[in-house]
């Protein structure tokens, strides 16, 4: 090959990365996977990837380039995922294909995380933050809109966060930029941890919401089941998240059969979940994580879900369960803080722990001299949750 002909073919971006993920027939001959199902997003008429890429960690457009050599074609992203939407921008300045692509952000401010627009926010910040992202992303629409994060914030009770997930001048927004052209469909998100299920329900029924992606995975909320089968009903689609249950343990293999896909599996196997969105870090990473498109849940699968459910019962807070939430006299957000620790200790996503647990207040100082665990007593779980928070303050604060 010409010189020339090199560099018009490997695209250079930032004038160091490029962009030409070397997948080639001779990388799929020794074993490389790709995506080999794509599922119905609700009656939205897109077809997403069951494996998709949650940006939270993106650190490079080359990353894109290989999750959509190996077919994943839905990307979730958001203005407070660092430079994610800027390096999405780099791909499809060089690469194009923008209308192969399902892209989804949300509702947030560039500032560090988390910078969810508040339920106060004015029609036209609204507005402006997915300008931002488009302009950030150099596109012109975005597939996806997500209101994020419904049932997070502390203190907040069930009719307020109601009121967050059908604020008029959201909805006002929303749909000026719909007949703008710059926005399709409208979702919205929850991690919990308050009245997840309940708001999911209210989300799914009301005509609003095109689709909506909770967390969902094999320690199971009661109620969720409910939600995805009402939301298969209306045509509304869902998304997985947060499905490796903290992925506390990633080394736990059985016949061959790794944890991570079977927790996808799992997952993937409800009638109803259009597909999941899982952070993915580096390029072995989207390739083990492609590996799992298409597989059925199998009994190998479940004993190793079941392995690990012996193993971290005690010690896994269920994101999106809520019990304890309240339950501190001192009036510490036990839930977000252990959600925080999550991303901190077992995601080794230190900075956005970090950043995440110096929002709080009050902050978890006092924990290491709690004596009222009442904490504990309000999990229905059997978790120690006064065991996990006594270290918080030390790991987290910057």
């Amino acid at each position: 090959m010409k010189r020339r002909e090199f560099f018009k073919s490997s695209a250079i971006v930032g004038g160091s990365t490029l962009l030409n993920f070397p997948f080639s027939p001779e990388a799929e001959a020794r074993g490389v996977k790709k995506i080999v199902r794509y599922r119905e997003l609700g009656k939205t008429g897109l077809k997403m990837s069951d494996i998709s890429f949650g940006t939270g960690r993106l650190n490079s457009a080359a990353l894109i380039n290989s999750a959509v050599s190996l077919g994943i074609n839905y990307f979730d992203t958001a203005p407070d995922y660092g430079k994610a939407e800027n390096y999405i921008g780099e791909y499809l300045k060089v690469k194009g294909g923008r209308d192969k692509l399902i892209i989804a952000s949300k509702l947030c401010t560039p500032l560090p995380y988390p910078s969810h627009l508040p339920g106060d926010s004015s029609k036209k910040e609204y507005i402006e933050a997915v300008e931002g992202s488009l302009r950030r992303m150099s596109t012109d629409y975005l597939d996806i809109c997500f209101v994020h994060a419904i049932g997070e914030k502390k203190g907040k009770g069930y009719e307020s966060e109601k009121a967050r997930l059908f604020d008029d001048n959201m909805l006002e927004a929303t749909e000026t930029l719909k007949k703008q052209g710059k926005i399709r469909f409208r979702a919205v998100s929850s991690h919990g941890p308050n009245h997840m299920e309940k708001l999911m329900m209210d989300a799914v029924k009301s005509d609003h919401y095109d689709l909506i992606m909770p967390s969902f995975n094999f320690f199971e909320f009661p109620g969720m089941p409910e939600v995805i089968r009402e939301a298969k009903a209306r045509g509304v689609g869902v998304i997985a998240m947060k499905t490796l249950a903290g992925g506390k343990d990633l080394s736990i293999k059985m016949a061959g059969e790794s944890f991570e896909h079977a927790a996808f599996a799992w997952a993937l196997s409800h009638s109803g979940v259009s597909g999941l969105v899982i952070t993915m870090k580096n390029f072995q990473q989207i390739n083990d994580y492609v590996g799992a498109s298409g597989i059925e849940f199998n009994g190998e699968h479940k004993a190793i879900l079941q392995l690990y459910k012996k193993k971290y019962a005690s010690v896994y807070c269920r994101t999106g369960c809520g019990d304890c939430a309240g339950s501190c006299p001192e009036g510490i957000d036990i839930p977000t803080a252990l959600r925080y620790k999550m991303y901190f200790e077992d995601y080794h996503e230190e900075k956005k722990g970090m950043l995440g647990y110096a929002s709080l207040e009050p902050k978890a100082d006092c924990c290491t001299a709690c004596d009222h665990n009442l904490c504990d007593v309000a999990c229905t779980k059997g978790v120690q949750v006064s065991n996990l928070m006594k270290p918080i303050h030390g790991q987290l604060s910057i």
